[in-house]
């Protein structure tokens, strides 16, 4: 994901989902709040193997005006690659156009020093940085068994997104919930609707609202109340769930004294799985869409 997309792994719990049997025939139908849940608890799995597969990523950024005017453009297309076992951005294209030359050298210089560094990782530093990764998952694996706590499930007739049948379910923030790690404190800023495919578990789209405006920072940094996230997943070589399209208005508030309004669009394509012969080519051998 995207810089500007920090915030979005408070809902990647949602946002991922691996294999997960259907309900038997004779089986009670289940609740919404049980449906939600056996989506969350597969986030991880999903999670770990995406992080085996590389893609192309194209974002378009809008800059919005005070009456929701666009003021200025930007696109940035980024490689994302495995290295050693983390994921990597590089950036190959601007503005649909390759990278000046003294750019692409920069990117090409610190994608080395990434490569270097990880190759001559000592086995201490490595064991590092794996308990470090640890650590993370563990927090989401708490952050997971909040989300079916934390919302008032309401579950709307079926429907059909890119051939898939699909759950709907909306999600109301419940103002009595009380929050026992630190993420999920931001789970009651946000109402959801979510499609959730009925054969796998798996949540086919995404969309979210902040209901109340969002600290970072110590007040350094504020998401505003109305600022909107979509994101649309597909089922690739069928093992994984990745991400397709993203949209996102954001209204944000930097050091509480300049606002911030993008319209924010991102696809995803060219999903490859990742294979340790594979080659790193360099950012001028990668042609933009």
């Amino acid at each position: 994901m995207p810089r500007w997309t920090y915030f979005l792994p408070l809902f990647a719990s949602l946002l991922l989902g691996q294999d997960a049997p259907p309900p038997a025939a004779n089986a009670s139908p289940l609740t919404p709040q049980e449906i939600v849940r056996r989506a969350a608890t597969n986030d991880l799995d999903n999670d770990q193997k995406q992080r085996s597969y590389t893609y192309i990523q194209h974002t378009l950024q809008k800059k919005l005006g005070g009456k929701g005017e666009v003021q200025s453009t930007e696109t940035k297309t980024h490689e994302v690659m495995v290295l050693y076992g983390e994921q990597v951005e590089r950036l190959i294209a601007k503005n649909d156009q390759p990278l000046p030359a003294k750019e692409a050298e920069k990117e090409e210089r610190r994608i080395n020093d990434l490569t270097e560094k990880w190759k001559n990782e000592s086995e201490e530093k490595r064991a590092k940085r794996l308990e470090k990764h640890e650590k993370e998952r563990n927090e989401e694996r708490a952050f997971v068994e909040e989300i079916p706590n934390a919302f008032t499930f309401t579950q709307l007739p079926d429907e059909t997104v890119r051939s898939r049948d699909t759950f709907v379910i909306v999600a109301d923030p419940k103002p009595s919930y009380e929050p026992r790690t630190r993420d999920a404190k931001f789970l009651t800023k946000f109402r959801f609707k979510v499609w959730v495919d009925k054969t796998e578990y798996q949540w086919v789209r995404l969309e979210a609202e902040a209901t109340d405006t969002i600290s970072w920072g110590l007040f350094l940094a504020r998401v505003h109340k109305g600022t909107r996230f979509e994101l649309d997943q597909i089922r690739v070589n069928d093992e994984v769930w990745l991400p397709q399209t993203f949209h996102a208005l954001l209204d944000i508030r930097i050091a509480l004294v300049k606002n911030f309004n993008y319209d924010v669009t991102a696809d995803f394509h060219d999903y490859k799985k990742f294979r340790s012969e594979t080659r790193i080519t360099g950012a001028s051998e990668v042609t933009p869409p």
